[in-house]
């Protein structure tokens, strides 16, 4: 007789029998796989936006995952929109609802809250027993949900730990972290955050946030108009309006109030439609409604007050507001990725990773102070930023929760001490690389290239190739440059898509967009001022914003020649030199000049026009229509005209030299007939090294670099000439430079990653 079936009738024990050979049958047949039971808690509106995606991703996936839900806190609550429908909606089946929420809305409510979900839960997780409970963020729901769960031996998987608010959240965060046997984080900061924890960096995730996934893929949709209507009204257009969205912050309640009652003060002045949302369940929250109702908001002909708006239509409504306003995670973190103008009231969420959309108020303490704000904020537009997730997080935590081995130890462990300065090592079963697209628009073709900051493992196939680790270009991408603006943005978004959906089978992680063009450019809007006559329909051209829009990527853009310089500072010679300068010797004449390690741009962003300096006041026409630059000398074009001058003459080709059929004269027939002999190709090409060495003596009697680069397919023919002119014309105290010629593969593409991963590793993704 089994153990527990005392007192049964015959009946039961036989069904009962039945039921445990078929379970033990099915054990074998298995051979000890079996699905992972996963149970999905969820508090409130906020955090389901975040579970939601997760749980169609385990709902997608019936062989793999059991998925039980449980619904508690404020999703039950008629005051807070009775939410659990919305879940219901999603045809999720609710194992159990627990009501948990005592109401006060103050701090001891909170406290009763907590020990009440105490009591319900043990008797649910008993039932259900699950592998892994799913726990989301910082809320004192969530709290009592992590301690049920590790004191009943279940394992914890947090979502969004590490990060940092600025409030008691963050207490409740770190606490549920040190609950919790697994952790899915949304930044490389976040992540850092835990490692310093002494959590186990092998349990770490860097996932991004799950919400991305649906955000970035669902915010384009085509009814906007129609979801702006629904909730705001007939006549408001896209931009014309504000979302608010302020809580209490638990701390410090009675100045949150305050800050609220100004905001709502401000609003009611900017004289905007607004559509503003009830505050969460906190301490504070009730005294917030009452200052909202004493100003007449519901009734207010601007206002449109609701309690909850479904996440895929409030993703609309955030992504085409003019501003978004208040204390909420949503404004520092969602909004980043369509790149609405933010206004953060308070202390609340100053502690977290914001975009450049985010205008911070924290002492939020007068009502012209926020509505100054509300003034610089409104209607503006920021490049999309991608600092938490780049829609790509529930693969990445579904994988994660198949590699948790549950014949592993339950007790965790933990990494004493913390390292300081850690290098952050990746899951193994990721490999992810941080990685750029990199773009260059030369005169002839369009380039995209995935290049990453280091070579994952599976690239590393001995020891050598872990010397040049960094800058490696994974995969190259090329087509002809269109002519029209209109083809080649076209073009350079589908190459830069593929370049993307490529880089996740290569596990790169795609930080970013740098882009290297010719002309004048002004790096800090993304704008290119004018272009060369090479590149046509390509002055006062915004490309920062098609690309950004498209891959919700940060862009960065400056000419080919700073990118070259700026990839010398990174991968080549210049690593290390304070002050040096970078000369591309190609179809023109371009560099960069980088001094105290920065690069300079100049005033006007025309800084380092290396290729017109003029070394002759009645030398030959230059492209920019002067006489006598560098350019008309010594540029491939330069060249390519004199080549065809001797070759009208019958002066170029000498013995053991031929054109082949239709081939075209260039630069290479001169220098090679340079080589056999050729005294009149031998002086086109001293006079080309000539004009070439006295532009850098120029250049080093202004700027006094330690090392001058040159980089170009005439490298390594002009380094020597260069040279000879410097010891000839040259200060005896700059007649010491290094000049030396670059060794990078591809310095344009290599520069416009360097933007990437120098800025978008600062900025901490």
């Amino acid at each position: 007789m089994f153990p527990g079936t005392e007192g049964r009738n015959p009946h039961e024990l036989y069904y009962l029998n039945v039921q445990r050979a078929r379970e033990r049958l099915e054990k074998m047949e298995n051979n000890g796989k079996r699905k992972l039971k996963v149970c999905v808690a969820t508090c409130n509106r906020a955090d389901y936006s975040k579970l939601a995606p997760i749980m169609f991703g385990m709902k997608a996936n019936p062989d793999v995952f059991e998925l039980e839900v449980v619904v508690l806190g404020s999703h039950l609550i008629d005051d807070y929109g009775n939410t659990f429908r919305m879940i219901e909606q999603d045809e999720f089946d609710i194992g159990s609802k627990l009501h948990t929420i005592v109401r006060g809305e103050d701090e001891a409510a909170m406290v009763e809250s907590v020990g009440l979900a105490l009591v319900k839960l043990p008797d649910v997780l008993q039932r259900l027993k699950p592998d892994v409970l799913i726990v989301h963020g910082d809320r004192f729901d969530a709290l009592a949900l992590a301690t049920a769960a590790a004191l009943m031996n279940i394992r914890i998987l947090h979502l969004e730990g590490g990060e940092v608010s600025g409030t008691i959240d963050d207490s409740i965060r770190h606490a549920i972290s040190k609950l919790a046997h697994y952790h899915a984080c949304c930044t490389r900061r976040a992540e850092s955050h835990l490692i310093a924890m002494c959590e186990d960096h092998s349990r770490i995730l860097l996932a991004g946030c799950p919400s991305y996934d649906k955000l970035l893929a669902a915010h384009k949709r085509d009814d906007y108009a129609d979801i702006i209507k629904a909730w705001l009204g007939d006549g408001v257009k896209e931009q014309d309006y504000i979302v608010a969205l302020q809580h209490p912050v638990t701390t410090d309640i009675k100045n949150s109030i305050k800050i609220y009652e100004l905001m709502l003060d401000a609003l009611i002045s900017f004289n905007k439609r607004t559509l503003i949302l009830f505050p969460n369940i906190d301490a504070g929250s009730k005294e917030m409604v009452r200052v909202m109702r004493k100003k007449g908001i519901e009734q207010h002909p601007n206002f449109q007050a609701v309690k909850h708006v479904p996440f895929e239509q409030f993703i609309q409504l955030v992504s085409h507001a003019g501003c978004m306003i208040g204390n909420s995670s949503c404004g520092v973190r969602e909004a980043g990725a369509f790149g609405t103008p933010v206004i953060n009231l308070g202390t609340r969420q100053t502690g977290r990773e914001t975009g450049e959309n985010v205008l911070h108020v924290r002492g939020a303490d007068t009502h012209n102070k926020i509505y100054h704000a509300l003034e610089l904020q409104f209607g503006k537009r920021y490049p999309c930023s991608k600092i938490y997730g780049d829609g790509n997080a529930v693969p990445r935590i579904l994988k994660f929760l198949q590699s948790i081995n549950l014949e592993e130890p339950l007790q965790k462990t933990f990494c004493f001490p913390a390292v300081k300065d850690c290098i952050s090592q990746d899951i193994d079963h990721i490999l992810e690389t941080q990685s750029a697209l990199a773009v260059d628009l030369g005169g002839t073709n369009l380039r995209v290239a995935i290049v990453s900051m280091k070579v994952p493992s599976s690239f590393k196939d001995n020891a050598s190739s872990q010397i040049q680790c960094q800058g490696k270009i994974v995969k190259k991408y090329s087509q002809s440059n269109p002519k029209t603006y209109e083809e080649r943005i076209d073009l350079i978004l589908k190459m830069c898509k593929e370049a993307f959906i490529d880089a996740v089978h290569l596990n790169c992680r795609v930080l970013g967009v740098g882009v290297s063009t010719g002309g004048r450019v002004n790096p800090q809007d993304g704008v290119v001022l004018h272009s060369t006559k090479l590149i046509q329909e390509w002055s006062s051209v915004d490309i920062r914003t098609p690309i950004s829009n498209a891959l919700h990527l940060p862009v960065w853009v400056d000419n080919d020649g700073n990118c070259a310089a700026l990839a010398e500072r990174k991968f080549g010679h210049g690593k290390g030199v304070e002050n040096f300068v970078t000369i591309i010797t190609g179809t023109g004449i371009g560099g960069g000049i980088v001094q105290h390690n920065e690069l300079i741009h100049g005033s006007t962003f025309c800084a380092a026009e290396l290729g017109h300096i003029m070394v002759s006041l009645d030398g030959p026409e230059c492209m920019c229509g002067s006489r006598g630059c560098i350019e008309a000398y010594a540029s491939g074009i330069a060249l390519q005209r004199e080549a065809k001058r001797l070759n009208d003459e019958d002066q170029l080709f000498t013995e053991g030299m031929a054109l082949k059929k239709e081939e075209p004269v260039s630069a290479v027939h001169l220098i090679n007939a340079a080589r056999l002999g050729n005294p009149k190709a031998d002086a086109v090409l001293r006079t080309a090294g000539t004009a070439l060495g006295v532009g850098i003596v120029n250049i080093l009697h202004m700027v006094n670099p330690a090392m001058v680069i040159l980089s170009g397919v005439l490298a390594s023919f002009y380094e020597n000439p260069v040279r000879q002119i410097i010891n000839q014309r040259a200060l005896s105290s700059a007649r010491d430079i290094q000049v030396m010629s670059s060794e990078l593969e591809e310095p344009a593409l290599l520069g416009a990653a360097s933007m990437v991963l120098d800025y978008a590793t600062r900025r901490t993704y």
